[in-house]
């Protein structure tokens, strides 16, 4: 029997940029809100210069919403990423974001272009995980 859905703020992570949890939870799937690159202890913070500090800003918030919820990068089935520079940040995207998975196996994936972000980050990354 389905259970109702779950709604998370994880105290750790930045706060969101609009009104939406950071986690809903549904029959053991997970769904985290897109990251973006925030500084989860001063959200008034600039945003990190280049693509591949605004990935790994936004990995790591991920890993807090995650570890917030009782999950870890390997609990990942999905991810979709969005980038206002498609061209131009693809390939350093994608150094920054390996190295969080591998050497294990990588979860399915969308990358899309997208016109603007919140904030004018040029990454936000959302995921849906499973737990076991």
């Amino acid at each position: 029997m389905s259970q109702l859905p779950k709604f998370t703020m994880v105290d750790a992570a930045p706060a969101p940029v609009g009104p939406f949890s950071h986690a809903a939870e549904a029959d053991g799937w997970v769904f985290l809100t897109g990251q973006m690159p925030t500084d989860p202890d001063d959200d008034g913070a600039p945003l990190p210069e280049g693509v591949a500090a605004q990935t790994r800003r936004v990995m790591d918030n991920l890993i807090l919403v995650l570890n917030g919820v009782g999950l870890a990068l390997d609990n990942v089935v999905s991810v979709r990423i969005f980038l206002t520079e498609f061209k131009r940040d693809y390939d350093a995207m994608n150094a920054v974001y390996r190295a969080y998975f591998l050497p294990k196996p990588l979860p399915a994936r969308t990358c899309i272009g997208v016109t603007g972000l919140a904030r004018d980050a040029l990454v936000e990354i959302d995921l849906v995980a499973k737990r076991p």
